[in-house]
């Protein structure tokens, strides 16, 4: 029997949900890896939607457990239902919607409020000792949560490679150990079995963002 894995989803797009290629990718390893994933997702409502052409925000209202369950091609769960005990693992890839709708950190940063939800999960797993990999802008998450905690989210000096880099900065200023990492390499925090990866916080070729987050996958498969 293969390790059962929860998979987090915050919608559906980059710009306001979950980035498609990382979830994509989560869920193509977990799949080579002999896992299971069990998608999940809170059934709220976006924070906004945006008009992925033109980049900018509609009028529109969406929710995020219907979004969500566009990836998971239908198979999926509200987060309220999740329970740790039948499961080994969590991974929770990035895009806006991480930072919009599970949390508040697109408009707040180090002072964001994390949806009750998704803490409840994090600190579940957290205190089960079951491991959590985090990719793109997810380990602010663990960042906010955990304190003293390792992360990566690449690297911390702002260049056109790495144009996302002063969110390094501020998880320092939560009290994380920010690790430099290059896109195809991960972090494990042995102590509080987080593993993380930067993917599209690095502006690199795709084939090496999806190759960074199968190093998380298997590392986290490895560790459940």
């Amino acid at each position: 029997m293969g390790k059962r894995v929860a998979v987090v989803l915050a919608g559906c797009g980059v710009y306001d949900g979950s980035e498609i290629h990382e979830s994509s990718a989560v869920l193509v390893h977990l799949s080579r890896e002999g896992a299971q994933a069990e998608v999940y997702a809170p059934d709220v409502d976006q924070m906004h939607v945006v008009d992925h052409v033109k980049g900018q925000p509609t009028q529109e209202k969406r929710n995020v457990l219907v979004e969500s369950a566009r990836i998971a091609r239908g198979n999926i769960k509200d987060l309220a239902e999740l329970d740790v005990k039948g499961l080994d693992a969590l991974i929770i890839p990035g895009g806006f919607g991480v930072a919009k709708n599970l949390s508040t950190w697109a408009t707040q940063g180090k002072n964001c409020i994390i949806s009750k939800e998704v803490e409840d999960v994090l600190k579940a797993f957290h205190a089960a000792k079951k491991p959590i990999g985090l990719c793109c802008i997810s380990p602010v998450l663990a960042a906010k949560i955990f304190p003293g905690c390792e992360l990566t989210v690449g690297h911390d000096t702002e260049c056109e490679k790495w144009p996302y880099a002063k969110t390094a900065e501020t998880m320092k200023e939560l009290g994380c150990k920010h690790v430099n990492k290059h896109v195809t390499e991960i972090h494990v925090d042995v102590k509080n079995k987080l593993v993380t990866t930067s993917a599209f916080m690095c502006n690199a070729p795709i084939h090496e963002i999806y190759d960074g987050i199968g190093k998380m996958v298997k590392e986290v498969v490895r560790l459940a």
